[in-house]
This record gives C-alpha cells, structure tokens and sequence, in this order.
C-alpha cells in the first residue's frame, strides 16, 4: 500500500497540544503507508515541523473559519486515496487500527467503519448509535440516551451511525453521496452522512477487534452558542428526514 492509499483528514481549532499527541501516536504505532491533511482552521503559530514525522504531511491554513463538513470535503477533494478516514485531533491511537478497518471498508457492502471508542477511563463511549428521532430526543432530555451494542462474540456489527471522531471510507464511496452536507455546522453531519449511506444500502460498521482513545470536549454542554448549533443541527436533520424523525426506520 502506498503512503497515497490511505489519507487522514485532520481538522484542528487551536488543538495544537492535543494534536502533538495524536502525531507521536501515528509515529509509535501505526504501520499502515499513509498521508496525513491537517487543516488548521483558525491561525496557529509557530508552524507544524512536518519535517520530524515520519509521514507525508499537507498543512491547509484556512483564511477563515470553515465547518466540520466543509473541511473534511475539502481535503477529500485534495485526496487521491482510496481509503479516507476523518478523525478528530482528541483520539489517541494505542495501535495501528488500519490493517483490520480497511479491509472492512473494502466491502461494497459497507459505507463507513469505526472501530470501538473509550474514554480516558476505558469505558466504551456512545459513539454508535440509532437515528434520533422527535421520541428519542425527547427521551434524550430525562436521560435515556440509547445505545447499539454488539451481541455478546460479535467483532463487526451494524449501526445506525457513527460518531465523526473517527470514520474510514471508500473514497469513491465519500464522494457518490457529495460527502458532508455543509448545510450543517458542528453537529449531526456524521448522523446525516450515515443516512445518505443507509439510503444507497450500504452499512455503518464497528469492528470491536480494535479501539481508540477519546478525550472528549463536549462544547455543548459548557456553552450556550455551541448548544444553540446543536439544536439548530438536530432540527435540520429532522426536517431532512421525516421517516427517521417519525421513527419508521
């Protein structure tokens, strides 16, 4: 596989100390050729020494400030890969997830894979789930968040959709749904594309076999402007999609 196969899209909003760690990690451990495309969304000083990885780094400084969508388009637009995976500047990689994810998303069955996530503590976090729909996120207000597990000796399994913090596709895949719909900002553009994907018939997957390590900031939580996207984000989707809103899927 050459270092063109797999491409790594990289977003970071002033990440810089958490993004250090991510790249040690892809030095230490991951074995799997590949290009890595970070985008700096907002200026950052001093410049990345891209020289020190072992790895072919592109850094794309933004002169201003684009969406989750808008910059992982954009660097698949600049992608020659066949693989393209968008992960987030927080996830830590403890090994190379790659050789098993990849053939994974091989599949024409398949549309996107994660692997499992943890938190900090080892716990599994909720980043593969079913639709939200009105019912659900009502429930989601008294804390019922619900959850799709695997069967007990299931290594790959099917969800509804995947958390955007990690996602490998097909490229080609990628671009025949047009990729993120831009429309959204922040939120609900991972629930979106993994609808689009069930659409056209194919899986969102999660293989157990492999796991990453998330150091979450939840925004919407801490911030009244980040909640108010949120909310924004979950009526667009609703409106975008009336059987999953409904609850008929």
């Amino acid at each position: 596989m050459s270092d063109e196969s797999l491409v790594l899209s990289v977003v970071s909003h002033g990440q810089r100390s958490i993004l250090l760690d991510l790249l040690d990690d892809l030095t230490d451990n991951v074995r799997t050729p590949f290009r890595l495309i970070l985008t700096e969304n907002i200026p950052e000083e001093p410049d990345l020494p891209v020289s020190r990885y072992p790895f072919p780094i592109e850094v794309v400084k933004n002169l201003k400030r684009r969406g989750f969508g808008a910059n992982h388009n954009a660097a698949l637009g600049r992608s020659r890969g066949e693989l393209f995976c968008v992960l987030n500047p927080d996830i830590r990689i403890p090994s190379d997830p790659f050789p098993v994810l990849g053939a994974i998303a091989a599949s024409p069955l398949v549309g996107v894979v994660a692997p499992v996530v943890r938190a900090p503590d080892n716990s599994v976090e909720d980043h593969a789930r079913r639709f939200p729909s009105i019912f659900t996120l009502l429930a989601k207000v008294f804390g019922h968040r619900p959850r799709m597990v695997p069967t007990e000796g299931q290594s790959d399994y099917r969800v509804d959709w995947i958390a955007g913090m990690f996602m490998l596709f097909r490229s080609d895949t990628l671009r025949s749904v047009g990729g993120f719909d831009e429309r959204y900002f922040l939120y609900y553009e991972d629930v979106d594309l993994c609808a689009r994907l069930h659409e056209r018939g194919l899986g969102v997957a999660v293989n157990t076999a492999v796991s990453v390590t998330h150091h979450a900031r939840r925004e919407s939580r801490r911030n009244l402007k980040y909640a108010w996207w949120h909310l924004g984000s979950a009526a667009r989707f609703l409106a975008s999609h009336p059987r999953i809103a409904l609850g008929l899927r």
